[in-house]
């Protein structure tokens, strides 16, 4: 199933088409006939790709994979800066929205409300689904604007916002945004995790209809075959070497001081052992200045971001404000024993003593004893490293695509029967 412009919008360019129908008076538009197999997906975010992190990501794997399938998919997104062109191909088109920069994340946009602007745009080009994947202001009035015309929706649960809370020092601020996502959840016919333990979680905060979809890892991108000694040897490493990684964004919720703590417990056992920082944030500059003796290595995406796990030997993750984490598989993907605690994507993934080591949840003690174990023991270490990228690679994108595509069925098909639509046989 395609949409196609009428008269007043093909005399346009493919951007212009794409700002008019968020932004302008109500278009012409003509649909063309249904196709049974392939559904109409509106896909709401306020982050994507080419902004670097786990929602953004994610979500461009999952619509990569629903376009793969043929089904047609429209992205409700924030424009992103002035020069920002939406994309419009086969079966993917954008359509952009207002944002303002997110305080203490300017580099992100918090999409502005377009209920108005939602309503009209699929009251002419109906979606089968609505999948809401934030909940900013954005996606609360696509939530509306689907309530409105009663469209089928699903909302995704990404970000442990309440968690945050205490780590800029406004915890009294975790009680009410906790309610605000469980009522935001809720106007949905469904909530998407990808973990069975956030979904009791969120069950016993009082989000009622929740399924869990896996996230997956690329494993054709994410490979020990990367590993580059040149790079190893920029950071100061030798072959032997061992090259502890933390890899994601800088920041006071990462838990970062944690990762140093475990490091120096290593260097104490591994003298010559070096840490290794891959990406950027708030916390990037106080770190290098406060700790210069390790390697900084800023953000790195696509084939240069593969080459930075898989350079490395042992992979740190001190976060406790995760609903998955998504580097925990890249890191096995790539090779590379995992420490980290016993939640989100680390209770899926990791096994002790097979391709990591799991400390129990905030106890930051046995994170550490659980470092030192994996780091001080190089034989234990390399057969964990052998287990690693084989304990992953059963979890490709392509098959959380087609789970994704069966909720959605069963979401429209549950929509209809709720409304009268549906007529059995």
């Amino acid at each position: 199933m395609s949409w196609q412009c009428h008269d007043a919008v093909t005399r346009m360019s493919p951007g212009r088409a794409t700002v008019a129908a968020m932004d302008a008076s109500p278009l012409s538009f003509v649909e063309l006939p249904a196709d049974a197999d392939r559904l109409r997906v509106a896909v709401v975010t306020e982050t994507y790709p080419p902004e670097i992190n786990g929602v953004a990501l994610t979500t461009a794997r999952v619509v990569d994979g629903l376009v793969k399938q043929g089904h047609s998919v429209m992205l409700v997104r924030p424009r992103q800066g002035a020069d920002d062109v939406p994309a419009q191909e086969a079966r993917y088109e954008e359509m952009l929205a207002r944002g303002l920069p997110i305080p203490r994340y300017p580099h992100l946009k918090m999409g502005l409300p377009a209920r108005t602007a939602l309503i009209r745009l699929w009251s002419v080009r109906r979606p089968d689904v609505v999948l809401v994947v934030t909940e900013g202001p954005l996606g609360g009035s696509a939530l509306a604007a689907a309530r409105k015309l009663r469209l089928p929706t699903i909302t995704e649960f990404h970000t442990n916002f309440h968690s945050y809370s205490t780590y800029y020092g406004v915890g009294w601020l975790k009680t009410p945004v906790k309610a605000y996502l469980r009522r935001f959840h809720n106007k949905g016919e469904l909530c998407l995790v990808p973990t069975r333990a956030l979904a009791e979680s969120l069950q016993q905060d009082g989000v009622r209809q929740i399924e869990v979809v896996p996230r997956g890892v690329d494993t054709a991108l994410f490979s020990p075959t990367r590993r580059d000694e040149a790079l190893r040897a920029s950071w100061g490493a030798e072959p032997h070497t061992l090259v502890v990684a933390v890899v994601g964004r800088l920041a006071p919720e990462k838990n970062l001081s944690l990762a140093i703590r475990a490091f120096e417990a290593i260097v104490q056992r591994v003298p010559e052992a070096k840490l290794l920082f891959v990406g950027d944030g708030p916390s990037r500059e106080s770190l290098a200045r406060r700790y210069p003796e390790h390697c900084y290595a800023g953000m790195r995406t696509g084939e240069d971001l593969a080459a930075h796990y898989a350079s490395a030997d042992l992979f740190l993750f001190p976060s406790l404000t995760e609903t998955f984490g998504n580097v925990t598989t890249e890191a096995l993907a790539s090779g590379l024993p995992v420490v980290c605690f016993d939640y989100a994507a680390g209770a899926e993934r990791v096994r002790n003593g097979h391709n990591g080591w799991l400390a129990p949840v905030a106890d930051e003690d046995a994170f550490v004893e659980a470092a030192l174990r994996v780091a001080g023991d190089r034989g234990a270490r390399l057969a964990m490293a052998a287990n690693a990228c084989q304990s992953v690679q059963h979890i490709g994108w392509p098959a959380v695509a087609a789970q994704m595509t069966q909720v959605m069925r069963g979401i429209i098909k549950q929509h209809e029967v709720r409304h009268g639509l549906w007529v059995p046989g």
